[in-house]
């Protein structure tokens, strides 16, 4: 009970101070404010004990040298809040930055495209007023922007006069899949980046994938890379997705011990918005504890897991995540089963059972396939009309859609699932049209 008012005198206090010192203070406030949520909200799941002093959970990546330790939550800077115009909100994207890091957050990812290309002078900006010392920085190659080495080259130099360091603490190859992969190796790229690092001006050297299983592989025993990343959540296992490794994805990281980094834990916030039956499972163990927080917790509970990105676009997400990222709780029987259920409800609502091999690709008459059932799926899934309308109606193509389909059935002749698509590219133009 003492402890309960002495947080509860800790939020008076910031309150005070946000109306005494408004305009010059309002930074520090809404850290203090953040903390003490973060205080309450573990002494709740711990059944109310205190949290320590360094409550952010970090993960150690050499055994020989503890001081190299990244928070398990990580900061993606590819969601920053933005105004009417599209530009990043500046002001409030510092903000967000200093609480992170205050907060325990040492690791910040952005790339060379985030926010039309802003996204890396903007971090650079803040970055520059922190210890050098006290952060990790990650940023990547945009490989489909390199016809030959030389580009790589000057897109490398452009990153650090754009982000204003001496060097970078992970670097990575953009989006690999086995063809971009392939190309960059052959350009010289890969050895080139090699040298990058033997030189010093970065420390570690991986890759980000959006390909399958097979080609992950492809990529991931090719090289002695340092770390990977993958897009990795409960809905996200099957490895016969075209852009997705999956569950046997993650068991080559562990296989081969290269360290994983997370990326769209909750798919693109697909999983913070639940629809009600598919959260029941999860409510039930803890009616408290947010959707978004069980997906967090479920990918972070991965041994090979060192760092998962959440690109928290306002405040109340980034109070969220430091919640459930303070004396982190890996995910227990019961919960890793309620999960389950969970995926399996989402799972049940599935429009098509297309996986996205794309086999059935090229369409003669252009229409993309996999890309109108992944977005029927997700009407099904999570139902979310208003979102799934904006993504039909301003940005799939007309010309990719659905209605262009002639019935040839050349599709059809070629689907290893023996799907039924032309009656179902018919059923989801008419439904997505009446959103």
């Amino acid at each position: 009970m003492q402890q309960q008012h002495r947080c509860i005198a800790d939020c008076n206090d910031a309150v005070s101070t946000l109306h005494y010192f408004f305009d010059l203070q309002i930074e520090a406030v809404f850290i203090s404010i953040a903390h003490c949520l973060q205080k309450q909200l573990f002494r709740q799941r711990s059944g109310g004990q205190d949290p320590p002093d360094d409550a952010m959970e970090y993960r150690i990546w050499n055994q020989t040298d503890h001081s190299f330790r990244t928070s398990l939550l990580g900061y993606g800077c590819m969601r920053f809040p933005t105004l009417p115009d599209g530009r990043i909100d500046e002001t409030r994207a510092e903000k967000l930055l200093n609480t992170a890091r205050d907060a325990g957050v040492n690791y910040f990812d952005t790339a060379f495209p985030y926010h039309n290309g802003e996204s890396e002078p903007f971090v650079g900006r803040v970055i520059a007023k922190w210890p050098r010392e006290r952060f990790y920085l990650a940023t990547k190659l945009p490989l489909w922007n390199c016809k030959s080495l030389e580009d790589a080259k000057s897109i490398f130099a452009q990153q650090f006069e754009r982000l204003g360091v001496d060097y970078i603490d992970f670097y990575l190859l953009h989006s690999l899949h086995k063809a971009r992969y392939d190309a960059a190796k052959e350009m010289g790229i890969v050895d080139w980046l090699w040298e990058q690092k033997a030189a010093g001006r970065i420390r570690n050297f991986g890759f980000s994938c959006h390909d399958n299983a097979a080609g992950f592989e492809h990529i991931l025993r090719d090289q002695p890379w340092d770390f990977c990343q993958l897009q990795y959540n409960y809905l996200d296992t099957d490895d016969r997705a075209e852009e997705i490794a999956g569950d046997r994805g993650y068991a080559l990281t562990e296989e081969l011990n290269i360290p994983l980094i997370i990326m769209e834990p909750v798919k693109g916030g697909t999983l913070a918005q639940l629809p009600a039956d598919a959260a029941a499972p999860l409510t039930a163990l803890d009616p408290k504890a947010s959707a978004a927080s069980w997906a967090l917790r479920w990918v972070a509970s991965h041994k090979n897991v060192h760092v998962v990105l959440s690109g928290m676009s306002a405040e109340d997400q980034l109070t969220d995540n430091l919640a459930t990222f303070g004396q982190f709780r890996p995910m227990s029987k019961a919960e890793n089963t309620a999960i389950r259920k969970t995926a399996a409800i989402l799972r049940s609502r599935i429009k098509i059972g297309c996986t996205g091999c794309r086999y059935c690709m090229p369409c003669p008459m252009g229409v993309d396939i996999p890309d109108n059932f992944s977005i029927w799926n997700k009407l099904g899934m999570f139902g979310q009309k208003d979102a799934v309308k904006a993504q039909w109606t301003t940005r799939f193509p007309d010309s990719e859609k659905a209605l262009h389909c002639v019935r040839c059935g050349k599709c059809e002749a070629v689907c290893p699932q023996k799907l039924p698509i032309r009656d179902s590219l018919a059923q989801l133009q008419c439904e997505l049209d009446h959103l």
